[in-house]
């Protein structure tokens, strides 16, 4: 949609947003305000692995040394797919003890518990990283996400787009009066939310579930195949822009 506000005698009032102190900021006559669209559209190139970690052992020692393990052999894939130091991501195991009954005896068992994240930009190594990553019963995948590796650089283009249609529709309606485009008196810029992001959640065990859980069904999780891998979609982001020219 097209706004189009000539002034030719009366003062042109604006309010800037509350990040600019709520001045109101007056333009003399001869101003032309336009608001115009502009969109940017990009096939993902980064899809972001998520993946827990959980061990639990009757004893502290076994627990940690498998959830350790399970997390360098993420680490240990990654580098066999080519992924660079800095695309792998793992936080601190943290431990959690069991009690039955009375906290001061000793723990029942020990949850060790761990992340580990993995940035891929080929996606053609996604599926290779899942079946080499799922098959211990020690890790999951939690989620899968795909966007874009640049996401400034996209709003950078879309707000392109937008002043370039806004200056071409100014000059459009100025054409008609035989005037010109002057210099930019203001501009009011809202980049939109990106749409597009596909992101594939798995829901996560509550602690005590997890605690819960049999060796039976540990066994069963241990086998499953890896989940389907969702197809990524076009990402789209938009911006809109509102500017005051000064009418030549």
């Amino acid at each position: 949609m097209i706004r189009l506000t000539l002034c030719s005698a009366l003062l042109l009032v604006w309010a800037f947003p509350a990040a600019a102190q709520n001045t109101d900021v007056k333009f003399i006559a001869d101003t032309l305000v336009v608001q115009a669209d502009g969109t940017f559209q990009a096939d993902p190139d980064l899809a972001t692995l998520t993946f827990a970690i959980s061990s639990q052992e009757k004893e502290l020692k076994p627990a940690y040394d498998d959830a350790s393990q399970a997390m360098q052999k993420i680490v240990a894939i990654a580098a066999k797919n080519d992924l660079n130091k800095e695309d792998v991501s793992s936080g601190v195991l943290t431990v959690l003890p069991f009690y039955e009954g009375d906290r001061k005896k000793r723990a029942k068992s020990f949850l060790v518990r761990g992340q580990i994240i993995l940035k891929v930009r080929d996606f053609s190594k996604l599926g290779a990283i899942l079946e080499d990553s799922v098959t211990s019963d020690i890790t999951d995948l939690r989620s899968l996400t795909y966007s874009l590796a640049d996401e400034e650089a996209a709003k950078e283009h879309a707000v392109a787009e937008a002043m370039t249609r806004a200056i071409g529709r100014a000059t459009a309606a100025l054409d008609q009066k035989g005037q010109k485009v002057g210099s930019l008196r203001f501009a009011n810029l809202d980049v939109k939310q990106i749409v597009g992001v596909s992101r594939m959640e798995v829901a996560s065990l509550s602690l005590m579930e997890v605690a819960a859980e049999t060796s039976d069904s540990r066994m069963k999780k241990s086998s499953a195949s890896p989940p389907a891998l969702p197809q990524p979609e076009k990402i789209t982001v938009s911006a809109t822009v509102q500017c005051a020219f000064q009418i030549q």
